[in-house]
C-alpha cells in the first residue's frame, strides 16, 4: 500500500520518491501560499525570536530571564518592539524556503539515484524480496545528509537576511530618531556602504555551522513519521503536524550553542572594530562571560517558538493551496 504524507511547506513523499507539491493551474499558486505561509510564520514566531536575539546577545545583568526581556521590551518600547527586525525575514523566507525545499528535494534524489540505489542493487536479490516498497525509499541517513546541503545552500541568502535582522533587534531605542538604523533598508544600505558586500555577508561562516544541524532536522523528521505511521492511527495532517513540530525541537536541541555564537557575531562591530574576526572568539567570549550556561542563554523562548511558529506556516500554506485549487473547479 502506497503511504503518502505531507511534509513541511510543500514537499510530499511518496514511496521514498519526493516531489515539490505542484499547484494545479499555474506556478503562482505556490508563491501565493508561501507569502501566507511568511506571514503565519513572522507573526507566531518572531517576538519569541526577538527575545531570545536579546538574551544571546545582551549583557548578563540586562535582564534576569526570557519573562523579564519580554516585559522590559514592551514597557520601554511597546508591543511593536517585539517585532523590530520582522520585514528581513518575512521577505527572505520566501526566497529561503524556495531555495530550501526546492535543494532539499534535488539532494534527496541525488542521494537516492546515485548512492543509496546503486549500493542496494549490488547487494543479493534475496536480501529485499517482498521488501521492494522498502527497498525505493531514501534511509533517514539520506534524508539527514540532504538536509545538511540544502542547509549549506541557503545559508548563502540567509546570512544577510539574519545578519540585518538581528542588528535591528539589538536596537533598543523606543524613538526612531535615537536608532542607528531606521529600518532594514536603511541598514542595508549603511553596511554596503560601510562595509561593501563582505560587511552585508557579515557571519556567513557562522550560518553554515549553524545550518549543518538541518542534518538532524530532516533525519529525525523522517524518522518520526515512519513511527507515527507504524504506531499510531493518525491522520496524514497530524502526523505532519507533529513529525514536523518534534523534528524541529530536536533541531534546535542540537544546534542551539551554534546559534548563541553565530549572533554574537552578527551583531558584532563592523571593521577594525570587531571583536570577534574568528568564530573561536565569540565561542570563547560566550564560555568566558558565563560558563556553559551561556551557550543556552535564550533557549527557552526559542524552542517554545519552533513548535507552533512551524505548524503555523504549514497551516496556512495547505490552507490556501486548498482554497486556490478550490477556486479553479467549474
Amino acid at each position: 500500500m502506497s503511504v503518502k504524507h505531507a511534509t513541511p511547506a510543500g514537499i510530499n513523499q511518496t514511496d521514498g520518491k519526493e516531489v515539490i507539491a505542484a499547484p494545479q493551474g499555474g506556478q503562482y499558486k505556490g508563491f501565493v501560499a508561501g507569502v501566507f505561509s511568511g506571514i503565519a510564520k513572522l507573526s507566531v514566531g518572531h517576538p519569541f525570536d526577538t527575545i531570545k536575539v536579546r538574551l544571546q546577545t545582551a549583557p548578563h545583568s540586562q535582564f534576569s530571564g526570557p519573562l523579564d526581556c519580554l516585559l522590559q521590551t514592551i514597557r520601554k518600547e511597546g508591543v511593536n518592539g517585539l517585532y523590530k527586525g520582522a520585514t528581513p525575514p518575512l521577505v527572505g523566507w520566501m526566497c529561503m524556503d524556495s531555495l530550501m525545499l526546492g535543494s532539499l528535494t534535488q539532494y534527496r534524489r541525488l542521494i537516492n539515484e546515485h548512492i543509496v540505489q546503486p549500493r542496494r542493487a549490488a547487494q543479493p536479490a534475496s536480501v529485499w524480496a517482498g521488501r521492494e516498497a522498502e527497498k525505493a525509499k531514501l534511509p533517514a541517513l539520506g534524508h539527514g545528509f540532504a538536509g545538511l546541503f540544502a542547509g549549506w545552500t541557503v545559508s548563502f541568502i540567509a546570512a544577510p537576511v539574519e545578519h540585518v535582522k538581528a542588528r535591528l533587534q539589538v536596537q533598543y531605542s523606543r524613538a526612531r530618531n535615537e536608532r542607528l538604523y531606521s529600518g532594514p533598508i536603511d541598514c542595508t544600505r549603511k553596511i554596503l556602504r560601510q562595509h561593501h558586500i563582505s560587511g552585508l555577508w557579515h557571519g556567513l561562516g557562522s550560518t553554515l555551522l549553524f545550518r549543518t544541524y538541518f542534518f538532524f532536522w530532516w533525519g529525525s523528521y523522517d524518522l518520526f513519521t515512519q513511527a507515527f505511521q507504524k504506531h499510531t492511527n493518525l491522520s496524514t495532517p497530524a502526523i505532519n503536524f507533529w513529525a514536523g513540530g518534534l523534528s524541529a525541537q530536536i533541531f534546535w536541541i542540537t544546534s542551539y550553542p551554534s546559534d548563541v555564537v553565530k549572533q554574537r557575531i552578527m551583531t558584532d562591530e563592523l571593521g577594525a572594530a570587531r571583536k570577534f574576526p574568528r568564530w573561536r572568539d565569540a565561542a570563547m567570549t560566550v564560555y568566558r562571560e558565563n560558563g556553559w550556561k551561556g551557550y543556552w542563554r535564550g533557549f527557552v523562548p526559542c524552542f517554545l517558538r519552533a513548535f507552533p511558529a512551524n505548524a503555523m506556516a504549514l497551516v496556512a500554506f495547505e490552507g490556501v493551496m486548498r482554497t486556490l485549487n478550490r477556486s479553479d473547479l467549474p
